[in-house]
């Protein structure tokens, strides 16, 4: 049997296809409701839904980011690394940023209690 993804997992794979779609809603769903979410486009911390909703309201006013994540790497005690390919464009559709980062999940409970955008361990090849 095909190993599945843990649930865990899945929440994340969803977050991402949520905020790629722009649904406020679906994304907070996915997040305990004192989520720390980090503000990486204006610096600071976002904590709570209404805070999340406001910063990603901002943001997506002024920028217009995708994030595709690649791979999941569960790290223990609910901590889970994903290496994202982060494509970030301005409102008329030219890229200002690409790259792949590193978010760091914590998730407890079946919700995403903390994320934080980190560098990516090296590569070994």
């Amino acid at each position: 049997m095909p190993d599945q993804p843990s649930p865990d997992i899945e929440l994340l794979r969803a977050a991402y296809a949520a905020f790629n779609a722009r649904d406020l809603d679906a994304a907070l769903a996915t997040m305990a409701p004192d989520v720390a979410w980090p503000k990486a486009f204006v610096g600071g911390v976002a904590r709570g839904h209404q805070e999340v909703r406001a910063y990603w309201t901002q943001q997506w006013s002024e920028i217009d980011p995708r994030v595709e994540p690649t791979a999941f790497h569960p790290e223990g005690d609910g901590r889970i690394l994903v290496h994202v390919r982060q494509i970030v464009r301005d409102l008329g559709g030219a890229v200002v940023a690409e790259g792949t980062v590193g978010h760091r999940f914590t998730v407890e409970s079946g919700l995403i209690r903390a994320m934080e955008v980190c560098s990516l361990p090296p590569t070994v090849g």
